[in-house]
């Protein structure tokens, strides 16, 4: 969300009709309003620069494609703590080299890096999370961790709103990183991914002490080692094992392209905030807050027998699509419940929901052993989707509803096609490939 508004063009005049070929001498002849700054006006963004803005925010996507490949794997076989840890540590320093970056280079040179290292993070913070607690916690622990990300969008619209200041405004909203960082040296390594490597002592002992955080000091915890666990494989299973596995195989392509049409529509329709009419910051407010009632929705959809983790997926994505098609339909004076904006914030509620629950659904569909792995290859396709967003709000050139038509058509392919997937609701988790073998015979 940083590039909306540190990226956001006021308005200007320019002193002079013919336009000045050199970028320096542009600057010369533009004049900025004074309401707020950003990159625009720091490096005169604008005309044949103007792309600029959009490839800072593609490069931002690109990291988190890298940041995904990468941390998954590396958070599979070191742990999910000491990999979390890194790339936060890095998300913060990078993030202060964007405040203070000197050009334009530094700048989206520091955004590819924040990128790579945000997108790792937030990979393995949520299988962390969901590893954390049982499976019949994990609709809600996926759900109120993916909320935190609309608040997040909400409460940046109103820092920004405060803070005009660019520079200023990124180095406030990295700051709290820091004091995350610190606190996350309390948390324990994930007794899940433990368990799986075979170190069952260390997997109880912490149990025993979130049970004791719980208020159960008595409660006696005995695990059983897993058989054909992977010190006992020729080799521990890799994002190899995605291709090569007949299951895992199938199941990822399907998912890689939910989790494509999941970014693409989702930041998308973010990134248009800045096209729409009215206030930029009202605007930005209202796109994080929709995704509020998209926690409760999830947790109630995804619980039920009638619905359950495919079907909601599928309904969330296949509203998304039809709510963004119908805008093209709309003109600005339809009415007030029938207008484009209104369509827009539905689009979004559902894409939202779509996402939070593909985020539980995919952790639910991969082992234990290669849950990173598989959730950092969806989620490379998804920054795919990401890199691709911040340029197509810019088809509106070619027509005001091709965006709409490109998200509206994503989601509906995407939602069919999810529903070749298999349930997994109140079915066990897998902790291997041998398990997962044994749950499809």
């Amino acid at each position: 969300m940083l590039i909306v508004l540190v990226g956001a063009i006021p308005e200007y005049h320019m002193d002079q009709e013919e336009l000045p070929k050199n970028p320096e001498e542009l600057a010369s002849h533009v004049h900025f309003a004074d309401n707020f700054t950003s990159i625009v006006t720091e490096w005169c963004l604008i005309k044949q620069e103007a792309y600029k803005v959009s490839m800072a925010s593609s490069l931002y996507f690109a990291g988190l494609l890298i940041g995904n490949i990468t941390f998954g794997p590396l958070s599979d076989k070191l742990g999910r703590k000491p990999v979390y840890l890194t790339g936060l540590f890095f998300d913060v320093i990078l993030g202060y080299i964007s405040a203070f970056a000197p050009s334009y280079r530094i700048f989206a040179m520091s955004r590819l890096g924040v990128g790579i290292m945000n997108g790792g993070t937030a990979l393995v913070s949520f299988v962390l999370t969901q590893e954390y607690v049982g499976k019949s916690f994990w609709a809600l622990t996926g759900s109120l961790a993916n909320m935190t990300f609309a608040v997040g969008i909400a409460f940046y619209a109103v820092l920004g709103y405060c803070i005009r200041d660019w520079r200023t405004l990124t180095f406030v909203s990295n700051s709290p990183g820091a004091f995350f960082f610190l606190l996350s040296y309390l948390l324990p390594e994930s007794p899940r991914w433990l368990h799986s490597q075979g170190a069952v002592e260390k997997a109880e002992a912490i149990m025993h002490y979130i049970a004791c955080g719980n208020g159960k000091e008595g409660l006696r915890i005995k695990l059983k080692p897993l058989g054909g666990s992977e010190k006992s494989q020729v080799s521990a299973p890799g994002v190899l094992n995605l291709v090569t596995h007949p299951v895992l195989r199938w199941r990822t392509i399907i998912l890689m392209y939910v989790w494509y049409v999941c970014s693409l529509v989702y930041y998308g329709l973010t990134l248009n905030a800045a096209e729409l009419k009215g206030n930029l910051y009202l605007n930005i407010a209202l796109y994080g807050l929709v995704e509020v009632p998209a926690c409760p929705l999830c947790i109630y959809f995804i619980e039920k027998p009638w619905a359950g983790r495919r079907k909601t997926t599928s309904a969330f994505l296949i509203f998304a699509g039809f709510a963004c098609i119908l805008t093209m339909f709309l003109s600005e004076r339809s009415g007030l419940f029938w207008n484009p904006m209104l369509l827009a914030l539905s689009g979004k509620l559902a894409i939202s929901a779509a996402f939070n629950t593909v985020y539980i659904y995919t952790s639910e569909l991969y082992p234990t052993v290669i849950r990173n792995a598989g959730l950092g290859v969806c989620s490379m396709t998804c920054r795919l989707g990401g890199i691709l967003a911040p340029f197509v709000p810019t088809m509106k050139s070619i027509s005001p509803s091709v965006p709409f038509v490109v998200f509206g058509i994503s989601g509906l392919s995407a939602g069919f096609l999810d529903l070749l997937l298999p349930e997994t609701l109140n079915r066990p988790i897998t902790e291997n490939l041998q398990d997962l073998q044994a749950s499809e015979t």
